[in-house]
């Protein structure tokens, strides 16, 4: 049986059966599970005059079948967690595919009718100390898995959380391999920066290695700090700081400051060179946000990360991350929480972004990229269409002297069913 048979009954064995677990994992106890199913629809049109292709759309099926189970009895508890991801093709095409919704044949580059993966994690805890071993999805400024698209990225590796001391969150831990949002293979890590102009990071190799280390702390209820260093190996190291502060200004009114500074070097085998710095505020009264957003690129290259992964920037949005060579970008955002209006459940979010100052190389003009966002949601909050999720996202992006410009639409479609 292949992976994608597996796949394939273990999630309808769940939807059908209740997700009946051996004796073993009845004794545990809390223990949770879930199923959910998304149905995404992209389509990405192409506007400039050269494009490879006019436009990209793609339909697609995800399921995705998540049991976390509890810890045994004693000073140290040991528990399980499984994953199984499975996506289906609805609709695609040739001159059509390359949306990332779905896995691509490497030759014919047409989207493959379905893909799957299984992943399986042990874990121990030990008082406030949690060490889990095998399929991963860290949330760090370091490095941080992917969830934009039918199924979520993941990767392999070991990952230590410890909370012994109120305030204080160490991390670290080592990669050795990724799976990507699109893909049914663990591979390799790569990394990403800002290459505008074809000016970026000159490599070709790919590592097994990332370690990464971190530490945080909670001083008072509004105010944070923390610092973490990452390393692919071979490749670059990176050291990144942030701090937060949330200022009370009355009731159902605050304001929040985040200021993020890193600073990446060559490991080896690249040419990384890149210092990223930017600051954040939000403003939000009742149903009400305000945000307001800077970001500058220094350095022979743009920001480095992990190729699929979500960097750690401010201007990290729908399409563009703005961390190409020496650009500057800033960020202007609205948010709206109909439940102001007594429709809860439903939200609106809009944003404009402009970056330039971008480097593209000898004798060549300064490049410039704009991008706006608008992303409406609603989710039901009661009866029979509880836990049912509507989103639409969409994006505009320009850019001058280098990129794509492009129209993105995203419909997504989201029901997620507690099995226990």
């Amino acid at each position: 049986m292949d992976r994608t048979t597996l796949t394939l009954h273990l999630l309808l064995g769940a939807s059908t059966l209740g997700l009946g677990l051996p004796t073993q994992a009845d004794m545990l106890q809390g223990s949770k599970a879930s199923l959910e199913l998304r149905n995404f629809y992209m389509n990405r049109d192409f506007r400039q005059h050269d494009a490879p292709q006019a436009k990209a759309e793609e339909w697609a099926q995800g399921l995705l079948l998540r049991y976390e189970s509890g810890f045994t009895e004693g000073d140290l508890g040991i528990g399980v967690d499984a994953m199984g991801l499975l996506g289906l093709k609805l609709d695609s095409g040739a001159g059509r595919s390359g949306t990332q919704l779905l896995k691509q044949d490497r030759q014919t580059r047409r989207a493959e009718d379905e893909y799957s993966e299984l992943g399986l994690t042990a874990k121990l805890k030990l008082s406030q100390t949690l060490l889990r071993l095998g399929t991963l999805q860290p949330r760090l400024p370091t490095v941080s898995a992917n969830d934009a698209r039918l199924l979520p990225q993941t990767f392999r590796g070991i990952h230590l959380n410890s909370k012994e001391l109120t305030g204080l969150t160490l991390d670290a831990g080592h990669l050795t391999q990724v799976n990507q949002r699109n893909s049914s293979d663990n591979e390799n890590m790569t990394v990403s920066n800002g290459s505008a102009g074809g000016i970026g990071a000159r490599s070709s190799k790919s590592s097994n290695a990332f370690n990464f280390a971190g530490i945080s702390y909670q001083w008072s209820e509004h105010l944070s700090t923390g610092y973490h260093y990452g390393e692919l190996q071979d490749l670059y190291r990176q050291h990144i700081v942030f701090a937060s502060h949330l200022l009370p200004l009355g009731p159902q009114q605050w304001l929040k400051t985040e200021v993020r500074g890193a600073r990446a070097n060559d490991a080896g085998y690249s040419t990384i060179d890149n210092g990223a710095y930017g600051a954040m505020m939000n403003y939000r009264y009742g149903a009400h946000g305000i945000g307001l957003a800077f970001q500058r690129m220094s350095g022979d290259t743009g920001y480095a990360y992990i190729a699929g992964s979500d960097p750690f920037l401010f201007n990290y949005v729908q399409f563009g991350d703005f961390a190409n060579r020496d650009e500057r970008s800033w960020q202007l955002r609205y948010d709206f929480d109909f439940v102001g209006l007594g429709i809860p459940g439903l939200t609106f979010m809009t944003r404009y972004l402009s970056g330039d100052n971008i480097d593209l190389g000898a004798n060549k003009p300064e490049g410039k990229e704009w991008e706006r966002d608008t992303d409406i949601a609603y989710a039901f909050q009661s009866g029979p269409l509880k836990n049912l999720g509507v989103r639409w996202r969409n994006a505009t992006v320009r850019a001058s002297h280098f990129g794509n410009d492009l129209d993105d639409n995203r419909l997504i479609v989201s029901y997620t069913l507690s099995l226990w």
